[in-house]
This record gives structure tokens, C-alpha cells and sequence, in this order.
């Protein structure tokens, strides 16, 4: 059965549960604090727990901070410092993304990719062209092409007569989803509707008798099959380490010598993707005697006749790898994919955005809800951290979101993992540099469960970037890690104040 989050339902129920729970419209203008009573005695663990503000200053973090904690049941908003000023997400807009895409999609969609014959096929001749026709799957992989080339074969088809086509309409191509990052950073591939591996290349040297020897694949758990639309060439230099260029129909890449050392291996994103998708299953297809030629991308699909189908895992599935592993390609697939399913049309990326965003408002109750992308990946987007804790506290009423969540491991005093810990968090992380964020749930040992939202960044930190690098920049890591630490700070007070 298909699940589907109505607009009813989240402003229904959620504005129903705000006014039996006595919630507060607003973020609070400062900080609820305890305040003990005098000639009462001791003070209360909740009355000594320190004060937000002092774990702000504490952190030592330049920037901005904002933060808010609600209720998770009720919406009330019980704490927020700058909870209305509008801060980078980063990945966290991920989990925006999959509410957006469960609304409209529902939990139990899958994305089809087919195999399209535009002829007849007579005694296992085609006497057409094929079509390799991809439906928008985040997630198609080398294994799933390898898997329909079989089925191809199965059918009894042995020759086409026609041409290989590869199609990536169903959803707008974008050479890469934010032209500010690195040119050889894989989280920033291309998007079209006919994806493969996330749109990444493997690129892998090895070193021997003072020779490199280079491969450039799509490999899988089970195959590795060379490329060629994707090329690498080694340069005599030692800067910059990448450079890339569009050249023939092909991805061609340089690497400096100087940064290969003997050997190693990453994986570099692919901006042809409905080529690359193609000549790997013509590899395939070939292992089982089709010979299929070159693929040649097509703008517009002709009809035809469905000849094999892979079909995704549903998109609950999809979403918890994606919220997990924190894929941008996955996020930006899903919500192009509701917003052409909402307008009945392709949209592009920008407006896609913005009708998320509006989504958001009316759906969630976001004011101001001001996001570039559906991943997270642009440093414009910008959401408060009240706005953030109490859509999520309306979320939880659905309760679809808070099982997609990875759960969140707190450390202890020497900053190692604590599986122990008496606090259980359900989050979404999110990381740029000099970016910060982390919203989600915590249910405290009394079974209190809570709402939070917590953005830091610092534009000037970022303004000195060199965005043709993907190194970290000085001071980082540090950085993250004093931030991090506030997040787990700000978390065990609110549990220790609100926890029951």
C-alpha cells in the first residue's frame, strides 16, 4: 500500500496537537533556563545544567549559531538562540527532500529503467533501434545494467538492425549540481535522467618498473567493465592535482605525477552520463552475443515496445541509504522526480527548488523555507533552526521520517563513541566547510522525545575558500569537530532540562 502524507494531515493533526498541547506560535526571543527558587533547597540536575549561551562560548566557534528544541509530540517549542536566523543547512535539507518525495511519490514508488525496441522482432532480430531508457533511478548500478542485457538476451533478440539509443529526458540534465565545488569532486556529478554508480568513474594507477598503469571502470560488487567515454591522462606537474576538459564526445581528465606516489584509486564524476550508461550495457549485451554499436543520445523517446524492465527498490529504501550515506545524486533524483510528478512536467533543478520550498510552508509550516538544491550541496540555501524543529515535530506525527533516520552515536568525555549512551538520537547530519548542522529526534531515558535543529557557519571562514581545491582548508577540521561538540553539548543539556 502506498503511503502519502497529505497537506491535511500535517497542518490537520500537527496544528490540532499545538493547541491541545498549549504550543507557542513562535520560537522563544531568548533562552528558557531553570531558574531556581531561593530557600529551596539544592538545585535541581535541570538547575545546574549550564546555560546555551555558555556552551556557545565554550565552543569558541566564529560565526553564527542557531538552535531550537520543540516537543517532538506536541510542536511546543521549548528553546532557541538566533532560532529565526537563516543559516546553510548543508545535508540536512536531505531530510526535507524526503518528506517532499514521500508526499508526493509515496513510500512504495520505484523508478523503472526499460529497454525499448522501436520495430518488430522477428525470429531474434529487431528490425528497429533499441533504446536504453532510463526513468530517473538514483540508484541503477553496474550490476542492474549486466542484470538486463541477460534478460535482453533471454528474450531470444541476437541482432538489432537499427541503432542503440540512450534516452535521459525524464529528468533534466545538469552537468554538474553546484558549479562552485571542485571539478573532480565526485559528490558533484551530473544529473540526468539515465544515471549509472551515482555518476561516478572508477580511476585507479598502479606503479611498476617507473611506468603507471591507469584504469578507468565501472565497477560493481561483481564487475568491473573498462570505460572509454571517460579519459585519464598523467601530466608532468605537480598542480593542480585534476583538470578536466570536454573534448570528442568524451570526460577527458589530466592528473599531476606528482600527486600519485605508487599506486591508489578514487572515484571522479561523470558529466556524460547517458554515455556512460550506454557503453557499459553494450559491453554487456555483447558478453551475450548482441552486438549493439556505439550509443547515441536521443532528446525525444518514440514509441515502442517495452522489451525488458529493472525496477528500483522502493523509495523508502532508497531514502534511508540516502539519508545514511548522505548521496547528493539520490537527493536531487527524488525531488525532480516529485516535482515533475506535481507539475506533470520536467522541471529544472532551480525550480524544482522552489517548489519544495513552497511545499515546505504550506505542508510543514516552514517560514521562509529558502533552499537552492534538493541535497543540501549549495552554501545559499538558507532554513532557521525553529523553522527546521518544529516541521519535524510535525513529521513526527506521520512518523514515516524518523525510521529513514541514521541513528546518531554520542561520545564520551574522551570524545570515543558511547554505545551506551542514555540518549537515543535519530538525525541528519550536515557538513561544508565551515558548515555545521544536525536536526532530528532524541528520546531521553524517561521517554521524553524531542525535536531539535542545530545550524553553525561562518561566512567569513568560507569566504577565503579556494573552491578549485577539495583539500581541507586551514582550520577545518578543527572547526567541525569544536561544533560537533556543541551539538552534543546542547543536546545533553536540553535532554537534562526537558527530559522529564
Amino acid at each position: 500500500m502506498t503511503h502519502r502524507l497529505s497537506r491535511r494531515f500535517f497542518l490537520g493533526s500537527a496544528l490540532a496537537a499545538l493547541s491541545a498541547g498549549g504550543a507557542v506560535a513562535g520560537a522563544p526571543a531568548v533562552s528558557l533556563r531553570p531558574v531556581a527558587r531561593p530557600g529551596t533547597g539544592p538545585r535541581s540536575a535541570a538547575e545546574r545544567a549550564p546555560s546555551a549561551e555558555a556552551l556557545i562560548s565554550e565552543a569558541n566557534l566564529s560565526g553564527k549559531v542557531g538552535y531550537a528544541v520543540a516537543d517532538a509530540r506536541t510542536g511546543q517549542m521549548l528553546e532557541a538562540g538566533e532560532g529565526e536566523t537563516g543559516l546553510p543547512p548543508a545535508s540536512v535539507t536531505k531530510a526535507i527532500t524526503a518528506l517532499y518525495a514521500l508526499d508526493t511519490l509515496g513510500t512504495d514508488h520505484r523508478f523503472a529503467t526499460r529497454l525499448i525496441a522501436t520495430g518488430p522482432v522477428s525470429g531474434g532480430v529487431l528490425n528497429g533501434d533499441l533504446i536504453l531508457a532510463g526513468g530517473g533511478d538514483p540508484t541503477l548500478d553496474t550490476d542492474a545494467l549486466a542484470s538486463l542485457a541477460a534478460k535482453l538476451a533471454q528474450t531470444g533478440l541476437r541482432e538489432i538492425r537499427g541503432k542503440f539509443h540512450v534516452w535521459g529526458g525524464a529528468a533534466p540534465f545538469l552537468r554538474v549540481i553546484d558549479e562552485t565545488q571542485p571539478e573532480h569532486a565526485s559528490y558533484n556529478p551530473a544529473l540526468s535522467g539515465l544515471n549509472l554508480n551515482y555518476n561516478r568513474v572508477h580511476f585507479e594507477w598502479k606503479r611498476a618498473n617507473g611506468k603507471y598503469a591507469i584504469t578507468m571502470d565501472a565497477r560493481s560488487n561483481r564487475y568491473r567493465p573498462d570505460v572509454t567515454m571517460a579519459r585519464m591522462r598523467i601530466a608532468d606537474r605537480s598542480a593542480p592535482v585534476y583538470t578536466y576538459k570536454d573534448a570528442d564526445g568524451h570526460d577527458n581528465w589530466t592528473v599531476a605525477s606528482g600527486a600519485l606516489g605508487n599506486g591508489g584509486a578514487r572515484w571522479l564524476p561523470v558529466r556524460k552520463p547517458e554515455l556512460y550508461a550506454g557503453e557499459v550495457f553494450a559491453t554487456f549485451a555483447r558478453s551475450h552475443g548482441i552486438q549493439t554499436g556505439a550509443p547515441r543520445p536521443i532528446a525525444n523517446l518514440p514509441g515502442g515496445t517495452v522489451l525488458v524492465t529493472h525496477t528500483s527498490a522502493p523509495l523508502s529504501t532508497i531514502l534511508r541509504d540516502m539519508l545514511k550515506f548522505s548521496t547528493n545524486l539520490t537527493a536531487e533524483m527524488v525531488g525532480l522526480a516529485a516535482s515533475a510528478k506535481r507539475r506533470g512536467a520536467v522541471v529544472d533543478l532551480s525550480q524544482s527548488a522552489k517548489d519544495m520550498n513552497a511545499w515546505a510552508v504550506g505542508a510543514l509550516g516552514m517560514s521562509a523555507a529558502g533552499l537552492k538544491d534538493h541535497s543540501g550541496l549549495s552554501d545559499q540555501s538558507r532554513l532557521s533552526a525553529a523553522a527546521m524543529a518544529q516541521a519535524l515535530a510535525r513529521a513526527n506525527r506521520a512518523g514515516l521520517l524518523r525510521p529513514l533516520l541514521r541513528q546518531i552515536e554520542l561520545r564520551d568525555t574522551q570524545g570515543r563513541p558511547n554505545r551506551n549512551h542514555p540518549l537515543k538520537v535519530a538525525a541528519k547530519t550536515g557538513t561544508l566547510y565551515f558548515v555545521s548542522a544536525l536536526a532530528g529526534y532524541v528520546t531521553t531515558p524517561a521517554g521524553t522525545d524531542l525535536a531539535f535543529a542545530i545550524f553553525t557557519a561562518s561566512d567569513s571562514l568560507r569566504a577565503h575558500i579556494d573552491p578549485s581545491q577539495d583539500d581541507s582548508p586551514p582550520g577545518a577540521r578543527g572547526w567541525n569537530q569544536r561544533s560537533k561538540r556543541l551539538q552534543q553539548a546542547l543536546i545533553e543539556r536540553w535532554a537534562t532540562v526537558y527530559g522529564g
